[in-house]
C-alpha cells in the first residue's frame, strides 16, 4: 500500500497528525501518495470576507504543519461549496499547485456535471484541473455508475472511492455484527434503508469467498478494483491492512463479477451527497467568474 488518505476534517486534524508520523517513521516520503483534502469555507469566513484562494491557502498550511511535509502529492476539495464561485476555488488551487505545495488536485462528493464544469472552466482559464474523484462507490451502492464512471472513463479521471467495504457490511457475514455497525450512526444512515436488498449480495460476496477460498474483503475489494484506481480502506487492526493487501491478487472472472451485480437495485443517494444541494438565493453565484457568468 502506497496511497494514504486523510482530512483536515477528521478528528479535528489530528488524522492528518498521525499519518504524517507514520510516513515519517515508516516509509521515505517519495515513496508513498499522501492526499489530504479541505473543506468549505465557514460561515464565520465567509462574513470576515476572506476568499475561497485565502481559505485554500490557510488550510494548506496549516494540513502541511500536520503532516510534517512540504507538499501533498494530491490536494482534494472535499465537498462542494455552494456559496464560493468555483472560479475562486480553481484560482487558490492552481496557486498551490504552482507554489509546488500540492502536486495534483482532486475533488470529492460532487456530481458529474459539476466535475465536467469545473474542469471545462480550468481548461479556458488555463488553470490546474481536477486528476481525480472521490465519491462514495462499492457494491452495494453503485450510483456513481450512472454518469461519473462514464466521466471519468471518457476524461481519463482517477476514481479513488471512499466507503469501499460499506462500513465493514461487505467484509461480514449476514448476521455478524461489531461495535461499528451497531454504533456508527452515519454508515446506519447511508445502508439501512437499503438493508434488505443490499443483503442479497452481500450473501453472493459471502458464497463467492467460500467458493474461492478467501475473504469477503478480498472479494469485494477485488470486485472494485477492476473498475477503478485506488481504494479508500479504512482500517482499525493489522489484519485489516493484510487482507485488504490480499484483493490485489484476486482477479475474478466475468461470470463471477456478473453473479455479484445482478441483484443491484437503484439506491438513493445518501450521506452528504443527499444533501449536496444549494439554496436559490446561492446558485447564482456558483459558477460566476469575475463579471462573466457561465
Amino acid at each position: 500500500m502506497n496511497f494514504f488518505n486523510t482530512a483536515i476534517g477528521y478528528q479535528s486534524g489530528t488524522s492528518e497528525q498521525y499519518v504524517g508520523r507514520a510516513v515519517r517513521d515508516f516509509a521515505k516520503r517519495r515513496d508513498v501518495v499522501l492526499a489530504t483534502k479541505f473543506l468549505p469555507r465557514t460561515q464565520e469566513e465567509i462574513e470576515a470576507g476572506v476568499t475561497g484562494q485565502q481559505h485554500i491557502e490557510k488550510m494548506l498550511n496549516k494540513s502541511l504543519q500536520n503532516l510534517g511535509t512540504d507538499y501533498v502529492d494530491l490536494y482534494i476539495y472535499h465537498m462542494w461549496d455552494w456559496q464560493t464561485p468555483i472560479y475562486d476555488i480553481l484560482d487558490g488551487l492552481n496557486k498551490v499547485v504552482q507554489a509546488g505545495k500540492a502536486r495534483y488536485i482532486g475533488i470529492s462528493n460532487c456530481f458529474a456535471w459539476q466535475l465536467a464544469k469545473a474542469n471545462a472552466l480550468a481548461e479556458k482559464e488555463g488553470l490546474a484541473k481536477f486528476v481525480s474523484i472521490q465519491g462514495h462507490y462499492n457494491l452495494i451502492f453503485r450510483e456513481e455508475e450512472r454518469e461519473m464512471v462514464p466521466l471519468c472513463q471518457e476524461d481519463h479521471i482517477a476514481l479513488t472511492p471512499y466507503s469501499a467495504l460499506a462500513s465493514g457490511r461487505l467484509s461480514r457475514h449476514p448476521g455478524e455484527t461489531s461495535k461499528r455497525l451497531e454504533e456508527d450512526s452515519y454508515a446506519k444512515f447511508k445502508y439501512d434503508a437499503t438493508k434488505e436488498q443490499d443483503e442479497v449480495i452481500i450473501r453472493r460476496v459471502e458464497e463467492t469467498a467460500q467458493k474461492r477460498g478467501v475473504s469477503m474483503t478480498e472479494v469485494a475489494l477485488a470486485w472494485l478494483l477492476g473498475k477503478i484506481t485506488a481504494p479508500v480502506v479504512g482500517a482499525t487492526k493489522v489484519s485489516h491492512i493484510e487482507t485488504a493487501a490480499k484483493a490485489v491478487d484476486l482477479q475474478l472472472t466475468p461470470q463471477e463479477n456478473a453473479y455479484l451485480e445482478e441483484p443491484y437495485r437503484p439506491h438513493p443517494l445518501a450521506g452528504v451527497m443527499a444533501q449536496n444541494k444549494p439554496s436559490n438565493a446561492k446558485e447564482k453565484h456558483v459558477w460566476s467568474v469575475g463579471s462573466q457568468k457561465i
